[in-house]
């Protein structure tokens, strides 16, 4: 019976601890679920500039249409005159942050024939985004 005793003490006394290669096995499993969560949390954080990306240059676009009714139709030549005080007078229509785009390039206005103009910029995927394209 004391055999058994000191035994049963012997096993407690040693499982105290995890084993090196358990401690290994669940780093591995955590890495792993952190590699695919961060996966599809950058994909997210992508479509979510894209999508700031297409509001932003419908904003400038409004802001473009503004300050042709300012100055006699005139389309300005790049949208930093936005962020400027204007030919008539009045305040900056933008502010320099809004005229770059959330990759942190400035957004390009491009005239295309006479009264139109199409403002746009390029995601780092080579997808134009534009205020023409639905």
């Amino acid at each position: 019976m004391l055999a058994r005793q000191n035994t049963q003490v012997a096993v407690r006394s040693t499982r105290q601890a995890f084993t090196l290669l358990e401690v290994l096995v669940v780093v591995a499993i955590i890495v792993m679920l952190a590699g695919v969560g961060s996966f599809y949390v950058y994909q997210r954080f992508e479509e979510a500039k894209i999508s700031r990306a297409k509001m932003d240059v419908r904003k400038l676009a409004q802001h473009v249409n503004t300050f042709r009714l300012n100055n006699e139709d005139q389309i300005p030549q790049n949208l930093a005159a936005l962020t400027q005080q204007q030919p008539n007078g009045g305040d900056p229509l933008a502010l320099p942050d809004e005229i770059m785009d959330p990759w942190s390039k400035p957004y390009q206005i491009e005239l295309v024939g006479g009264d139109k103009f199409v403002i746009f910029t390029m995601s780092p995927k080579n997808q134009r985004i534009d205020n023409v394209t639905k």
